[in-house]
């Protein structure tokens, strides 16, 4: 489990992260999201121990990283997918890096075939695209199989298969009861992947909660309901005490009632009904709302500009 409690960071007159704190549980996948700007790198930095807080603390399974005796054996992280010695080939780089924590050099073939390296083990890594380099921080990060992992942006740059790997991977990970961090932009990926959900604005906490209940909480519950006696049904539905308001395509959107009461009162009033479909918002379109003004820099469309 990663624990963070009340951590900040400032740099200069910047503060990159407010007072924040969550928990990331075993055993499932939760996603790190947040605009670009709200403290996510600084955060994920922090955990690793690679930044310090101002104050505050963060630990793994109960201790501060600095104090972990065999580090890759406890924690794996991808942070930066480039951030390799351009003349080692995969297989060095993760020989290095098992030398520096007696992980035994079986282990690097082992992780060279998971993730899908192992006919390019030989090449240098100045040579590798940014998806292959993926992949090799993927293997640097579990290559201690260690409990507890931290991905940033881990699909950059995979093609569609890689994707679904990503996904799979993760998700087995979560499985086999280790704690899983994954920072990523992409809203339907997570949507897809995660489970809990920590959320943060300008270094501050939004949300820690589950993406099921991140969603519910912040959008109001509506029915599409298509009939071919709609008018009648709208009617009946105000009385009842819900809210109606036009639909794609002639139908209507229902709030303030529950799909079962809705077909409770079209039955009442003899109406039959065509379609009756619970409506939610995507985990994108809650975020960006919860967010909008927590955006350092908006873009505008080409007629916004022009006009």
């Amino acid at each position: 489990m990663i624990t963070a409690s009340g951590i900040t960071k400032t740099y200069g007159s910047t503060r990159a992260v407010d007072d924040l704190s969550f928990e990331v549980q075993a055993g499932v996948v939760t996603g790190f999201l947040g605009p670009n700007g709200s403290g996510k790198s600084t955060t994920m930095r922090m955990v690793m121990g690679l930044d310090r807080p101002d104050s505050g603390v963060v630990t793994i399974d109960g201790k501060r990283f600095g104090d972990l005796r065999w580090p890759l054996r406890e924690v794996g992280a991808l942070l930066e997918a480039k951030a390799l010695h351009p003349g080692r080939s995969a297989y060095n780089h993760l020989l290095a890096l098992a030398q520096t924590n007696s992980i035994p050099k079986a282990r690097v073939d082992q992780v060279l075939e998971l993730v899908g390296l192992e006919a390019v083990a030989k090449r240098k890594v100045g040579k590798f695209s940014l998806g292959m380099s993926q992949r090799l921080g993927i293997a640097s990060a579990l290559l201690g199989d260690p409990g507890v992992l931290l991905f940033d942006e881990p699909i950059n740059g995979l093609d569609p298969e890689g994707i679904l790997w990503v996904r799979n991977l993760l998700k087995g990970l979560a499985g086999e009861g280790r704690t899983i961090f994954v920072s990523s932009h992409l809203m339907s990926e997570m949507a897809l992947t995660a489970t809990d959900l920590v959320v943060i604005g300008r270094g501050q906490l939004i949300a820690d909660t589950t993406v099921e209940d991140f969603i519910a909480s912040n959008t109001e519950a509506t029915v599409l309901v298509r009939s071919p006696g709609a008018d009648a049904l709208g009617a009946a539905l105000v009385e009842a005490g819900g809210r109606v308001a036009a639909g794609p395509d002639g139908g209507l959107l229902v709030t303030g009632l529950d799909a079962t009461r809705i077909g409770d009162v079209a039955h009442a009033q003899g109406i039959a009904l065509h379609e009756l479909s619970p409506q939610q918002a995507s985990l994108e379109e809650v975020f960006m709302d919860m967010t909008s003004d927590m955006v350092d820099y908006h873009g505008h469309s080409p007629l916004e500009v022009s006009s």
